[in-house]
């Protein structure tokens, strides 16, 4: 139900954009939100959005470099990635929370998409 698009392989300073599409259900009045799991590491929360897209919440080592963004008439929410880095090279995960606050914690989405690589090389 949910898909995350965009990885690729780009090198440092380089920027990229990520989509989520959901399909079978909508999720515009959901949280949304974006993790990524580098190799060896344990999935880390990167960035979420209120369902109206009024809110933001960023992990400190994405801040000010991530943005996380929606578009509910497209079922859709979007991450981009500008000046990245070689340690933002994981698979990244879109997730959908039922809840309308804010979270950061895996076990508070209810419904996951599959990934998209990203590498950065340097």
């Amino acid at each position: 139900q949910l898909q995350a698009s965009g990885g690729g392989l780009v090198q440092a300073g380089d920027s990229l954009r990520l989509s989520c599409a959901a399909s079978g259900r909508t999720f515009s009045s959901y949280t949304r939100g974006w993790f990524r799991q580098a190799p060896g590491k344990e999935r880390e929360f990167v960035a979420a959005i209120s369902w109206g897209g009024g809110s933001t919440y960023y992990a400190d080592s994405v801040k000010g470099r991530f943005t996380i963004s929606r578009d509910n008439a497209k079922n859709t929410v979007y991450l981009q990635m500008n000046s990245l880095k070689p340690e933002d090279t994981a698979v990244y995960s879109c997730a959908a929370r039922e809840y309308p606050l804010l979270a950061r914690k895996i076990y508070d989405y209810d419904y996951w998409g599959q990934g998209t690589q990203v590498t950065v090389s340097s």
